[in-house]
């Protein structure tokens, strides 16, 4: 079920697939991982059996579970927010049905008053659907890239059918100066937070700022991180970076980082 978020990034979160498989070095330390064991242990039956305990933490077992009737959710919303989809799993796992998938996107074409934002490690797999898919304009698909390694992501991305792609660095592992922004619209950065997160350094942070100004790409600084994020907060060179995609065929000034949302 969708809920106010706590993401700086969106406005609510709405599920139709939960459950996972760790995959890269990016999933070490997902949250999602301890959020469902919470969920689970709080009696929501949805949950339940997702995760098992490792090393004295949750980790998803690889059990992917469909919700059938979250599809109904996002039509009772009427006025329009910002969503970030599958914030508990990743829609392009190859446990979740093609067919499924299909009805997914279908509901966010039916409700065009809100922004859908999706995102995936299983690039392969979102390019290899993508023509199997109807892209509305109202949908923004990005790619998860935590280091270098995992920069074949971006060119997957870029031949899908989406109106919107957008990159999430985050956790930042390692050094992205090499970015390839072509065809790309948005970049999120942060650090990770939470037990065990492990060390961003801002050099990081700065190049992709400055690959992002040189590409005229929007730019959006997420936080530092660390066991207490708050502490640490957002502020990158004394300022937040707060920059969301605009229409499609506009470019931004990326040294304006105040821009109002383009809903699409």
């Amino acid at each position: 079920m969708a809920t106010n978020s706590s993401i700086e990034w969106t406005e609510s979160t709405w599920n139709p697939v939960v459950g996972c498989t760790v995959i890269s070095p990016g999933c070490t330390n997902c949250y999602a991982m301890r959020l469902a064991r919470r969920l689970e242990a709080m009696g929501q039956p949805k949950y339940a059996g997702t995760t098992r305990m490792s090393g004295g933490k949750p980790k998803w077992n690889g059990v992917v579970r469909v919700d059938e009737d979250s599809l109904k959710l996002p039509a009772t919303w009427k006025t329009g927010r910002m969503i970030f989809v599958n914030s508990m799993s990743d829609l392009f796992h190859e446990d979740v049905p093609l067919e499924f998938i299909q009805r997914v996107f279908a509901t966010m074409q039916e409700t065009p008053q809100h922004t859908y934002q999706i995102l995936t490690k299983r690039a392969e797999r979102l390019e290899e659907l993508s023509n199997a898919l109807t892209w509305p304009r109202n949908v923004w698909m990005g790619v998860s890239v935590e280091n270098a390694d995992y920069q074949f992501r971006i060119d997957h991305l870029r031949r899908t059918g989406a109106a919107v792609r957008f990159l999430s660095l985050e956790p930042l592992l390692g050094s992205l100066d090499d970015l390839d922004l072509e065809r790309v619209d948005w970049v999120i950065a942060g650090g990770e937070s939470g037990p065990g997160a492990r060390p961003i350094d801002p050099d990081w942070v700065r190049s992709i700022r400055d690959q992002c100004i040189q590409a005229g790409v929007a730019f959006h600084f997420k936080q530092w991180g660390g066991v207490n994020k708050k502490k640490t907060g957002r502020m990158l060179d004394g300022r937040t970076w707060d920059q969301f995609p605009i229409p499609a065929g506009s470019r931004v000034d990326a040294a304006d980082s105040q821009m109002s949302v383009g809903i699409l």
